[in-house]
């Protein structure tokens, strides 16, 4: 069994016919007939019904080997474009995608340690909401994105990375600031400071404070993580984060840190790719140092989170 022979199989599976399948693998169609015979011999069975003349239909036989050949093409690729880097050191530019708050607080501790074992590798950062990230995932803008809010995709394979949570911010001297945890109808007639519309964070508040009936306004929209931290704690407004990135400022006291009882907080970030595309050594080995980096971060927000809900406690 060769190769060769389990390309021209599968792309006889894939297209239906010989011709077509041979225009595909740049063959003739005698040469695609000969290699799809010598294989049924080797199987000692066959892998088409040839009752029709112009198509191929797969036999049951030809479905379980089909499975097997499409693994074997895979990883014989993967092999081809590891080695490959090894030898000429061709890594070129990895490609990734992420949020703004994820850029800030979680990528610097990966990114030190990926760069200690590849020097040479160039790294394209993009950030947006989790639907943007999927787009250019879907259509090979970027290699690799560690997002929030993930759906259950068949073409996209995800791993857990981070389990953080989502947390209400006021300054230090707010009406609420005090309380260990709010309900939504307490925040009845509060600034709100959120990020843009396709934010699955302001998403979630203002569908809890609508569905709830309870009043709202919005202070400033479009608004960075930094920047809402900073209107907080000069007292313009209120807003709604993911916990590791206020950890500092509710350590100074810039800002108080509460709970909202009746909106979902787990906010899980997500490793993801395409499962269709072999991947590189060096998408590999940021998701393996990106994954130990995540075990860390999770004990550390384990850690601080008890803290924090010591400190409240303490009211």
């Amino acid at each position: 069994m060769e190769f060769q022979q389990l390309e021209m199989f599968a792309a006889v599976v894939e297209e239906g016919s010989v011709s077509r399948a041979a225009d595909r693998v740049c063959r003739t169609a005698p040469a695609v007939s000969i290699a799809l015979r010598k294989l049924e011999e080797e199987m000692g069975i066959p892998l088409f019904d040839r009752s029709t003349r112009t198509d191929h239909h797969v036999t049951t036989a030809g479905n379980l080997l089909y499975s097997y050949a499409t693994r074997i093409l895979e990883m014989r690729q993967a092999a081809v474009t590891s080695v490959k880097d090894l030898i000429l050191s061709r890594r070129g530019t990895l490609r990734l995608g992420t949020h703004e708050s994820v850029s800030l607080y979680l990528l610097p501790s990966i990114l030190r340690r990926f760069h200690k074992l590849h020097t040479d590798v160039n790294i394209e950062i993009l950030c947006g909401a989790s639907e943007q990230m999927l787009t250019a995932i879907h259509g090979g803008l970027i290699d690799l994105a560690v997002i929030a809010d993930v759906p259950d995709d068949p073409g996209l394979e995800r791993q857990l990375l981070v389990q953080d949570e989502l947390v209400l911010i006021t300054a230090p001297k707010h009406r609420l600031a005090t309380a260990k945890s709010v309900a939504v109808r307490d925040l009845a007639d509060e600034f709100l400071l959120v990020q843009g519309p396709k934010s699955k964070i302001r998403a979630r508040l203002l569908q809890a404070l609508r569905e709830s009936s309870t009043p709202f306004r919005l202070a400033a929209e479009n608004v960075a993580v930094e920047g809402i931290k900073r209107m907080v704690a000069d007292g313009l407004g209120i807003g709604f984060v993911p916990l590791m990135g206020v950890r500092a400022e509710a350590a100074r006291g810039d800002v108080s840190i509460l709970r909202v009882q009746d909106i979902p907080d787990q906010w899980n970030l997500w490793l993801v790719h395409r499962k269709d595309l072999p991947l590189s050594d060096a998408v590999r080995t940021f998701i393996q140092v990106s994954l130990e980096s995540g075990r860390e971060q999770y004990s550390t927000n384990l850690l601080a989170s008890s803290k924090i809900v010591r400190a409240l406690d303490s009211f």
